[in-house]
């Protein structure tokens, strides 16, 4: 994930802001008769690095997806935004998830980033129908808006939102800094969102402090955590986050998706091992861990 990213965060102050009101009015008004439902993994599967780590060091390419469910409960499906998935696709990444598994589309860009949102609902409908053919296996959806979308364009994200399938599960990423430069623009934006059952994405990235908004607007919470190559903050951060995700748990969170990013992704199995393992201690959680293979690392004779 390049978006905020700097090539040195030792100057960066990643301390969490405090949680915006409206996260603490949502999560209290919202009934917690609902089991928590925990969902966490790395951003993609096709990792070479990973075979004889977390996969089998004979794993072959077109098997990457199967042994990846089987460490982990969710994936971002970056893939959705380039293309909608055929309906081969979508048997085929079935049929590959164990029962439980989360897949989380992102929209397609030719309608968020191409279109604006705007005549686009052709596409919309077969990128909404072919997701929903995920059946089971399908999380939240996330509408990534593009860094050019203002504020000014509000009505007609609010019509967009309005124009998807009733209940379709959708939170919503900003990138533009007018967003939230003003507490106003921004308080009307999420009791929209409030008002339609729509949520919000939340990313924590080194170079873009702003969109770390910490608003809530569903008990639902879609956080896309930008490590660095497991740097020292890394755990620092990871260990903030889980303790502020552990109240809002006690608050009425529910349904938690996390994606962990790690620069070039390398190393996502063990920051996210890592976070699993905070989350599991502190809230008293039974996530599965990835089984993480040692690498064994030749030296040298001389």
């Amino acid at each position: 994930m390049d978006f905020g990213k700097l090539p040195d965060v030792s100057g960066v102050d990643f301390t969490l802001p405090p949680e915006n009101p409206i996260t603490d009015k949502i999560l209290l008004s919202k009934s917690i008769n609902k089991p928590l439902e925990v969902y966490i993994g790395p951003p993609i599967w096709a990792m070479k690095d990973w075979v004889g780590k977390i996969y089998p060091s004979n794993a072959k390419e077109k098997d990457y997806l199967h042994f990846y469910t089987r460490q982990f409960n969710t994936i971002e499906l970056n893939v959705t935004h380039y293309q909608i998935p055929t309906p081969a696709m979508i048997v085929r990444w079935k049929e590959e998830a164990v029962k439980g598994f989360k897949f989380c589309p992102k929209f397609p860009q030719a309608i968020s980033h191409d279109r604006q949102l705007i005549g686009a609902e052709a596409l919309t409908e077969e990128f909404c129908n072919a997701v929903l053919q995920l059946g089971d296996n399908l999380g939240r959806t996330f509408l990534q808006l593009s860094p050019m979308f203002e504020p000014k364009q509000l009505k007609n994200l609010e019509r967009y939102l309005k124009s998807l399938p009733e209940a379709f599960p959708v939170s919503v990423e900003f990138r533009h800094e007018q967003w939230f430069a003003n507490k106003a623009i921004w308080k009307e934006t999420c009791t929209m969102l409030e008002e339609l059952g729509v949520g919000t994405v939340m990313s924590d990235v080194a170079g873009r402090r702003d969109v770390l908004h910490m608003t809530l607007t569903t008990n639902d919470l879609m956080l896309r955590f930008v490590g660095n190559e497991l740097h020292p903050t890394d755990y620092k951060r990871t260990d903030e986050w889980c303790h502020r995700i552990t109240d809002w748990i006690q608050k009425g969170l529910r349904n938690i998706f996390i994606f962990i990013h790690c620069g070039e992704n390398k190393y996502a199995p063990e920051l996210t091992q890592y976070w699993i393992k905070k989350l599991n201690n502190d809230n008293n959680l039974r996530i599965a861990e990835p089984k993480i293979t040692p690498q064994v690392v030749q030296g040298s004779l001389f």
